[in-house]
């Protein structure tokens, strides 16, 4: 992997993006980046890789498979944007502490280095155990570290992109009861 290229950039604003940097093991960013595909095409005067087929990309913990992956640099190749579509695509992480994945999925995933927002679109679901968030667009505001869901998504990126618009539903929390300390 050239390193110049801004592949790390990806899977770390990519992958940390999804589950957020407090979810994250501490020690993923220090881990090397594999990514599989059946097949890779770097333009590099459209500053845009494309990985199709069986795409997965490993960094410690995380792991994120779909069938596409494309990445967008900016003129100093930076990362621009970074979309990984699948039926679903999906990603799961183990955070520092905890005993079960933090997961997710969704039929496409979207980041956005400049706005630092990641878009889980159509069909989208966050989970750790038995706790869920789901829903047809989910938001995360990396900066913010706000998490937002939407049942009718008004988002102009689908729009200009000219894809069609993430189906009806609603947002749907799942919250467990606490387990109970026993003496």
């Amino acid at each position: 992997m050239n390193r110049k290229a801004g592949i790390p950039d990806l899977l770390a604003a990519f992958a940390l993006a999804i589950t957020g940097a407090a979810w994250a093991l501490s020690t993923d960013k220090n881990q090397p980046i594999e990514i599989e595909a059946d097949y890779a095409e770097l333009r590099k005067n459209e500053r845009v890789t494309v990985y199709t087929g069986n795409v997965v990309v490993t960094q410690g913990s995380i792991r994120m498979w779909g069938d596409k992956l494309t990445v967008h640099y900016d003129e100093n190749d930076d990362l621009k944007d970074a979309v990984l579509d699948g039926n679903p695509a999906r990603f799961k992480q183990r955070p520092d502490g905890r005993e079960e994945d933090f997961e997710g999925e969704a039929i496409r995933m979207e980041y956005h280095a400049r706005d630092e927002r990641l878009h889980l679109i159509d069909k989208a679901k966050l989970s750790q155990g038995k706790s869920v968030f789901s829903g047809p667009l989910i938001v995360y505001d990396t900066k913010n570290s706000i998490l937002t869901g939407q049942s009718r998504p008004v988002t102009s990126v689908e729009e200009q992109a000219g894809r069609e618009k993430p189906t009806g539903g609603r947002v749907r929390v799942i919250i467990p009861p606490k387990e109970k300390k026993t003496p």
